[in-house]
């Protein structure tokens, strides 16, 4: 799991430089794709195709500005001057995955543009910082909601991190909020024990955290149109604290 994080770093590194006005999100997947192939990995999400969903066409996701998650690459969509995009990444490596997201700036941003991104890592290093033995998941998701309650931001609610290992979603849910009400049910909160792997993955909103799924099938984007952002690592519990697996 640590080399398949890796190769998934070095597919966000490659990208984060090509980031910039007039290059498509497409351009952007055949990045990831090279470097993927290149490590010998496979991308999870082609062909990945749960519950109702169409097969996702492309390796990554590729989100901008209001689009929440699980944006279809594009020829045509262009990157402008001052837009946001999130990048989602993971790859089959030996067996095991690796998972990760970052947002980044495409050229010059607005101040508030670049503030949510800042927020939205604090609360990823918030959420990787409660990983330790003698937490549960509910104390994951309570640091991630905390982080983002102080910067002023509202979470996604009904998109979580997840289980990582031989597959790329197992248990347990990790989700960006916990309240402890019967609506969170669905949600086990595990007690954290050496060995677990999950991936944490805050998405925060500058606006409200209502949702709408377009009819492509994937691309989730918020109904006021206000900006969102991404950050995502995959985590291992050790008796010496979080690992980050997906770093270079």
């Amino acid at each position: 799991m640590r080399e398949a994080g890796r190769i998934v770093a070095i597919a966000h590194e490659e990208m984060r430089r090509a980031i910039a006005p007039g290059v498509s999100t497409k351009a952007l997947d055949t990045i990831a794709l090279t470097v993927l192939r290149d490590h010998d990995a496979e991308p999870c999400f082609l062909g990945y195709a749960p519950g109702n969903h169409p097969p996702f066409p492309a390796t990554i996701t590729a989100s901008v500005n209001n689009e929440l998650v699980h944006g279809i690459p594009s020829e045509s969509r262009v990157l402008d001057e001052g837009d946001i995009i999130g990048l989602d990444v993971a790859c089959f490596y030996k067996g095991y995955v690796g998972d990760a997201a970052f947002t980044h700036p495409v050229g010059e941003v607005s101040r508030s543009a670049r503030r949510l991104m800042d927020a939205t890592k604090a609360a990823l290093n918030a959420a990787i910082a409660a990983s330790v033995l003698g937490n549960s998941i509910s104390d994951v998701a309570k640091a991630t909601a905390k982080s983002a309650a102080r910067a002023g931001y509202s979470v996604a609610r009904e998109y979580t991190g997840h289980g990582v290992g031989r597959a790329m979603h197992e248990e347990p849910q990790v989700p960006n909020w916990w309240s402890g009400k019967k609506s969170q049910a669905q949600w086990q909160d595990y007690e954290l024990q050496a060995g677990m792997t999950y991936a944490i993955e805050p998405m925060l909103i500058a606006g409200r955290s209502d949702l709408l799924e377009l009819d492509d099938g994937w691309t989730v984007v918020t109904k006021d149109g206000s900006l969102t952002a991404h950050f995502e690592h995959t985590v291992a519990i050790t008796e010496d604290g979080p690992l980050v697996l997906t770093l270079p």
